[in-house]
């Protein structure tokens, strides 16, 4: 379970918290232009778009949950379990398997737009990378800043939607997500009006009462609703420090706690990372659910013309600064 969101002040950041009950062992990875992707049905793409992203790296190979590319345009894949539809091989198609869409579209593609003509011509082949790593149930929130669009891939094919909150979550499909808004339209930022019934005095008691109704509990759809709401009412100024907080303050009112989401067995469902891609300046910055102090990769500070993968793994042990430490 996991929630994304694109977010706009000078710049444009994309970011998401990946939750689960346990980590492959993720990575900032920065995959330069010339870094020989393998496509099980289309070839080898030997040069591409540079992109920095998080992902699991196995064989030599980035597995990537979601990544911001070098023109800009940024893919998160977020789990879809029981609605994901992924197909045989297709004569006429782009075969690409799922674990392969973030690379080949990022890899070629600098906006939406391009993104979209590619997906018209994508099968999602059913192919997993090896038989340890079934393929994920996902759809994609796919963003350049200007637009933002769902990715859906269904029995009939890959469904495309325009996104206007610029957030996504699990189930249901995008379309129920969207429509189930229609039932918060009376929740504000402000006080609310009194409209309860003529002839009776209520107070605006407390700060705050215009939220009265927004959903606080951990389900998709729950989350998809208060992300939406903080993401579409967030005010910040337009520096790098207050965009960059202020966007980590919205994926943090979605975040997963140990203990809330009990899987049974000892295991429980947190907020293993979560991130934020200025995509502007290819600058990824991530905390995870021990370290709050945000860390920064910026790929621009990389050889993008190489040919290796160069990677940082996560600090996961909380970084505490004393004030006073030398008193």
């Amino acid at each position: 379970m996991c929630t994304a969101a694109v977010y706009t002040t000078k710049d444009t950041y994309f970011g998401r918290t990946l939750d689960n009950d346990f980590s492959y062992g993720d990575e900032v990875v920065v995959t330069p232009r010339n870094y020989s992707f393998r496509f099980i049905g289309m070839g080898t793409m030997k040069t591409h778009y540079a992109m920095i992203g998080m992902s699991y790296v196995t064989e030599d190979y980035p597995l990537y949950y979601d990544a911001v590319n070098e023109k800009g345009l940024g893919i998160a894949g977020l789990n879809f379990v029981g609605n994901a539809v992924y197909h045989e091989k297709k004569h006429g198609r782009d075969n690409i398997a799922q674990f392969e869409l973030i690379p080949w579209i990022l890899g070629q593609c600098a906006t939406v737009e391009e993104a979209e003509r590619l997906l018209g011509k994508l099968n999602l082949w059913k192919i997993c990378f090896h038989e340890n790593l079934p393929a994920a149930q996902l759809h994609w929130i796919i963003s350049d800043g200007k637009r933002t669009i769902t990715a859906e891939p269904l029995s009939g094919g890959m469904k495309l939607y325009e996104n206007p909150t610029g957030v996504l979550t699990n189930n249901p499909p995008f379309d129920m997500q969207l429509f189930s808004l229609n039932n918060y339209m009376g929740i504000s930022a402000g006080l609310p009006e009194h409209r309860f019934a003529p002839g009776l005095t209520l107070d605006n008691y407390s700060r705050g009462l215009g939220g009265i109704g927004l959903p606080g509990d951990l389900s998709s759809q729950s989350r998809f609703v208060r992300a939406s709401f903080v993401n579409m009412n967030s005010v910040s100024g337009n520096g790098e420090k207050e965009s960059v907080s202020q966007f980590f303050h919205i994926l943090n009112s979605v975040e997963q706690q140990r203990g809330c989401c009990d899987l049974g067995g000892g295991k429980y469902e947190v907020t293993i990372y979560t991130s934020c891609c200025n995509t502007c300046k290819g600058i990824y910055y991530y905390t995870s659910y021990d370290n709050h102090q945000i860390t920064a990769v910026d790929m621009h500070r990389e050889n993008l013309d190489g040919s290796c993968l160069i990677r940082y793994p996560l600090i996961k042990e909380e970084q505490i600064h004393f004030q006073n430490a030398d008193v």
